[in-house]
Parts: C-alpha cells; sequence; structure tokens
C-alpha cells in the first residue's frame, strides 16, 4: 500500500510542487503541447476561405507558361517526352516537365527572362528552342521530332552470311 501512494505522489507532484514547476518534465511536455496548438491555430487562420482573393504573395500573376505540344514525324502525339528548360545565361537546368499521352505539356517559369528549351525522346533527335519571356505571359510550341539516324546497316545485303 506504501508503495502505490508513493507513485500517485510522485505523479501529483507537478500540482504541489513549491518553487518552480517549469523543472517537472509533465509541465514541460503540456507547455510545449500547448504553444504547437496555439501555433497550429495560428497557422490555419492563415489561409483564406475559398473565394476569397489570394494575397499578391501566393500569386502567380509574374510567371510565363511555356505550352508544348510533342508530335512524331507523322504527325502523331508523342507521350513521354522529356523538357527541360533553363534560363539562356544559366549552364544547369530548372525546371522539367514529361509529355502526356496527347504529347502536351506545360512549364511554369518566372517572366522577364530568355529560356532555352530541349526536348528529348527515346529514338528521335534531340531539339533545342529558345523561349522570350519578355512579352506576354504565355508561349505555344509545336515541336515536330526527328527520327534518329539508323544504325549502320552494313552492305545491305539483308542477311548473315
Amino acid at each position: 500500500m506504501r508503495k502505490k501512494k508513493r507513485i500517485i505522489d510522485l505523479q501529483l507532484r507537478f500540482f504541489r510542487h513549491p518553487i518552480s514547476p517549469s523543472r517537472n518534465p509533465i509541465y514541460v511536455r503540456l507547455t510545449i503541447a500547448l504553444v504547437g496548438l496555439v501555433f497550429l491555430a495560428g497557422t490555419t487562420s492563415a489561409y483564406g476561405r475559398p473565394g476569397e482573393p489570394q494575397s499578391s504573395s501566393k500569386s502567380h500573376a509574374h510567371d510565363f507558361i511555356i505550352f508544348t505540344t510533342v508530335f512524331t514525324e507523322q504527325g502523331f502525339a508523342l507521350p513521354s517526352a522529356r523538357v527541360r528548360v533553363r534560363r539562356t545565361n544559366e549552364k544547369k537546368f530548372r525546371w522539367e516537365a514529361v509529355s502526356d499521352r496527347r504529347g502536351e505539356l506545360a512549364v511554369r517559369v518566372p517572366q522577364d527572362s530568355e529560356y532555352q528549351m530541349t526536348v528529348e525522346a527515346h529514338g528521335y533527335k534531340m531539339q533545342t528552342r529558345k523561349v522570350d519571356a519578355t512579352d506576354g505571359n504565355r508561349a505555344d510550341l509545336t515541336i515536330r521530332m526527328e527520327p534518329q539516324g539508323e544504325p549502320h546497316s552494313g552492305s545491305g545485303t539483308g542477311g548473315k552470311l
């Protein structure tokens, strides 16, 4: 019986601490939980209700859309073509996209710059295009891929010797 009383006294010590309850681990955990709840309540109220206009910091008003449609040499849509975009004065590609089943894709980039776009697809030559994003807010490109050259076929006998 005496051991049970000690356990209960230790658990309730939080409420009877004479000097500072801030050193008690339970008090510390409760304080952290309370601060976390206040933080979560503040972040959820920062998001507006549906239908309210967005603030300018979250707006895409200064974005430029590069909309591209990729076709084969016969004019069919080319799915799974990989597009990479970079600023013309940079070496590293920053944006990437893959064409869908209709051969379409879109890349959102900042306005007021010039970009270089490369298109690659298995079995086709790589295509490169320059895109001027200083005027307007969208560029519509149509790319017709050229097949890669046939591998060396030899003398043209068509069979084994």
